[in-house]
């Protein structure tokens, strides 16, 4: 006999969880689902909520997944990231394009399991992918983050981060006898996650402000 935990047909597979009372990774039976879609002129990828339970200590938390295109031209879910609980890491913003997400999820999850130096590797990467994505024409990281400079999308200072991350990123590429410290990778993703938010995030809502101003303003 088949067991269905009320989902009225063979139960979801458990998926990998890191559950905050067992303090490691264990797998999470899911116990209920749901789907967010835009509606109307809201654009954001579909996000899939999850609630979840421990199979050892059976402790419920809910976790956060993303649409994203998979192998084959097909839609798949991210790897979930928990919501609540709240976690010591944010979860990043969803106006952040899922390419470049997927990449910072994967520096995280390198320092999560403490390899510091594919973490500051997987952080150059997502510049790559947001350089790229704001329509960059250079190929070399250092260029083409002058070129985001020079178009006003990222400051001074932004633009001194994202050059201490490429050095950084170019370090871990490299066979060095010195690895990247925790220190190191830890300030790299913090630095990164900003400047997605300043790119991705401030600035689209500085934008909409703009422009609800202009409107609301009379003509003159």
């Amino acid at each position: 006999m088949t067991t269905t935990s009320g989902w009225g047909a063979a139960p979801p597979p458990p998926m990998l969880i890191e559950c905050p009372r067992c303090e490691g990774h264990t797998l999470g039976v899911q116990q209920g689902r749901y789907e967010l879609t835009p509606e109307g002129d809201e654009e954001f990828e579909p996000l899939l909520y999850t609630l979840v339970s421990c199979d050892k200590c059976r402790t419920p938390q809910v976790v956060m997944q993303m649409a994203e295109m998979v192998a084959g031209g097909h839609w798949g879910w991210t790897d979930p990231s928990r919501e609540w609980p709240s976690s010591s890491i944010a979860p990043l913003s969803p106006s952040i394009p899922a390419a470049i997400a997927r990449e910072m999820r994967e520096a995280r999850a390198c320092f999560n399991a403490k390899l510091y130096t594919a973490a500051a590797v997987m952080v150059r990467r997502t510049l790559e992918g947001m350089c790229v994505d704001q329509g960059t024409g250079k190929k070399q990281l250092f260029a083409a983050l002058g070129e985001l400079r020079d178009a006003n999308k990222i400051e001074g200072r932004l633009f001194d981060w994202a050059q201490a991350l490429r050095v950084l990123g170019n370090q871990g590429a490299h066979f060095s006898k010195d690895p990247v410290s925790r220190e190191d990778a830890q300030d790299a993703l913090e630095l990164a996650e900003a400047l997605l938010d300043y790119i991705y995030v401030f600035t689209a809502k500085y934008d909409e402000f703009q422009q609800r101003r202009a409107k609301a303003s009379p003509a003159t």
